[in-house]
């Protein structure tokens, strides 16, 4: 048994009684999230009610003083900074994944989405808010390189978040869309995706922080221990996040 694992465990031994944990959590994160609470919730006494959205209205919501314990961002300056003001806990924030973008076309598309996208062969294109979303960010770093940028940024449909940008291609509202690695398995299969290469883009490292009003619960520290078990490790590989500094 590993040290972290250990850790955990007693972690949890050491817990009398069930708490509720207020969770704020990157939309390209939500999936794999609810996998990784319900083996969390099946291994303590604990509850985990999740928030998602775009990373930035999260951390403007914490600044307001919603009261989330922890906040798991699709980024790293949001959590960084959230440090800075004294919302969240010094010693506490750590990279647990490095992100996937990807182009995923709507169904009955056949072509390569790649193609599609660089013969301007749609009429609109699906990102992410990228002042509220790293993934939006790295979707405009993309087009940039590829020098597609002004071509189709009058084609752009902007969502909030990628859920949202996700939304607009599965409905038929756009074409094609930018979006994350693991919103890929929502799609059961049916829409092409072409896997954007990490060097069209910088890297998309993800952070964790303890919020202040988390730390006076013993419960947000174990999930957040829990996050970064073997257990949850390997939850995000099956939906395409790597550990940080991988590629």
């Amino acid at each position: 048994m590993n040290v972290l694992r250990l850790f955990v465990l007693t972690l949890f031994s050491l817990t009398a009684h069930a708490q509720e944990i207020n969770a704020a959590v990157a939309s390209n994160f939500l999936l794999p999230m609810r996998d990784i609470v319900t083996a969390f919730e099946q291994q303590s006494q604990h509850r985990v009610s999740i928030a998602s959205g775009s990373s930035g209205k999260l951390y403007a919501q914490i600044i307001q003083g919603a009261p989330f314990d922890v906040f798991l961002s699709a980024d790293q300056e949001k959590p960084s900074a959230l440090l800075e003001s004294g919302h969240g806990i010094s010693g506490s924030r750590f990279t647990y994944a490095q992100g996937s973008l990807v182009v995923i076309a709507t169904n009955g598309l056949t072509d390569d989405p790649k193609a599609l996208l660089s013969r301007g062969e749609f009429s609109r294109l699906a990102i992410a808010n990228p002042r509220l979303a790293p993934y939006g960010a790295a979707a405009v770093e993309t087009l940039k390189a590829l020098t597609l940028w002004h071509a189709v940024s009058q084609k752009l449909v902007i969502g909030e978040s990628v859920g949202q940008a996700y939304h607009f291609v599965i409905s038929g509202n756009a074409q094609l869309a930018f979006i994350a690695r693991a919103q890929v398995q929502n799609s059961q299969g049916e829409h092409p995706y072409w896997p954007v290469p990490t060097k069209l883009h910088n890297p998309i490292y993800q952070d964790a922080v303890l919020l202040k009003k988390g730390s006076y619960q013993l419960a947000a520290k174990q999930l957040l221990a829990f996050l970064q078990s073997e257990q949850a490790l390997s939850i995000m590989d099956d939906y395409g996040y790597q550990p940080a500094g991988q590629q």
